[in-house]
């Protein structure tokens, strides 16, 4: 039988992001084509390393005392290190802590690494972080066997780093969101198309002054609903925006019930993405499964993920002017609909994702094996 461990994610099932959603995905679709998959996942607490079944999936539990960045880094050592003991292929998901996967390379154990976006390039982190995930992104090009990139444009930068033969474009996915139940958005005081939806962490790099600032330039007679964990007694970047939001803009907080996000992604008008640094967005593709027209930060990931019938803003003015003209134009709102459906069943179905990552999978598992057998002979 085929055995692949997960490393790089918390844990499933998926409770904390995109990684783990991937991972959750992966995980049931490899069991169903016959492999045996583990994956570590990290507990708080103190105690010994212990065992359980989910779904058939063998998770390996870390408990972490540390909380926070260090407690991931903590995590991902003991994981790493308890991985020696382990045979099979190696999945690693992230290269944020890539140094500790040298114990893999030096082991002889083959270890396949999803490199993720460019994290070092995101404003939010001060010089140190920003050094450390530079250092990092060296070190998985260096130590891993085999790289994915999820996207064309984070292929193209990693080239630059090492020969291209050694990675592999896949990009994340999503599930198609053909119906949702319209009592879900109720609650927030919000009607089908009588609204439009920022879905992503509060950032600068996430282009959320400039969407809000836009959007509340004058009224709109339509709402802005902003989800995310904004604290403005902490963040001054958060209260700058909430500052800046007129009376039309709600802001419900951050909101992980997975129906009540679907839902407000399937009624809304448009759905407005941000991100000015990345390969393939998670929320964005699975705005596009939910059919949503899409407005987005103009940049080269944006345009491969939404395609030609999104409308992307560059700035604060361009995006109040898309406002400004879109919202009274209910034939290119259809077309901007349609146009994300079809590219989405074009390039981001989970049926094919997980597809082209077995595919590769199986082309490694025999590197695997064999590396195992070299170390005996």
């Amino acid at each position: 039988m085929k055995t692949i461990h997960i490393l790089g994610i918390r844990g499933v099932p998926a409770q904390h992001g995109g990684f783990e959603t991937f991972a959750e995905k992966l995980s049931l679709y490899l069991i169903e084509q016959g492999w045996n998959v583990v994956v570590y996942c990290q507990e708080e607490g103190d105690g010994d390393i212990t065992e359980s079944s989910w779904r058939g999936v063998r998770r390996i539990h870390i408990p972490i005392k540390r909380l926070g960045a260090a407690g991931t880094m903590h995590f991902d050592f003991k994981a790493s290190k308890h991985a020696l003991s382990q045979s099979g292929l190696f999945l690693t998901l992230g290269y944020n802590t890539a140094i500790f996967n040298i114990l893999q390379r030096i082991k002889g154990q083959v270890n396949v690494i999803n490199m993720d976006g460019i994290e070092w390039r995101r404003d939010k982190w001060g010089l140190l972080a920003k050094t450390w995930f530079w250092l990092n992104e060296r070190a998985g090009c260096l130590i891993g066997n085999h790289l994915v990139a999820d996207h064309p444009k984070i292929k193209e930068h990693l080239e630059t780093r090492v020969s291209s033969k050694k990675i592999t474009m896949i990009p994340y996915g999503g599930d198609a969101i053909l119906n949702a139940e319209p009592s879900l958005i109720v609650p927030y005081g919000l009607e089908p198309l009588q609204y439009s939806v920022i879905i992503a962490r509060p950032e600068p790099e996430n282009s959320f002054l400039e969407m809000v600032q836009a959007f509340s330039k004058h009224p709109r007679k339509h709402k802005l609903v902003v989800l995310g964990n904004f604290q403005p007694d902490k963040n001054e970047f958060h209260r700058k925006v909430i500052a800046a939001a007129s009376p039309e803009v709600i802001f419900p907080g951050a909101i992980y019930d997975a129906p009540v996000v679907q839902a407000l992604r399937f009624f809304c008008k448009f759905y407005l993405h941000g991100h000015r640094v990345g390969g393939t967005n998670p929320s964005l593709v699975e705005a596009m499964g939910a059919g949503c027209a899409v407005i987005a930060h103009d940049n080269k990931f944006n345009r491969w993920v939404a395609g030609d019938k999104a409308v992307y803003f560059k700035d604060m003015q361009s995006c109040a002017e898309i406002f400004d003209h879109l919202l009274k134009d209910e034939e290119a709102f259809k077309e901007m609909k349609l146009g994300s459906i079809y590219r989405f069943n074009e390039r981001f179905t989970w049926e094919r994702i997980l597809k082209d990552y077995e595919d590769l999978l199986i082309k490694w598992h025999p590197k695997a094996i064999e590396s195992k057998q070299a170390k005996y002979q």
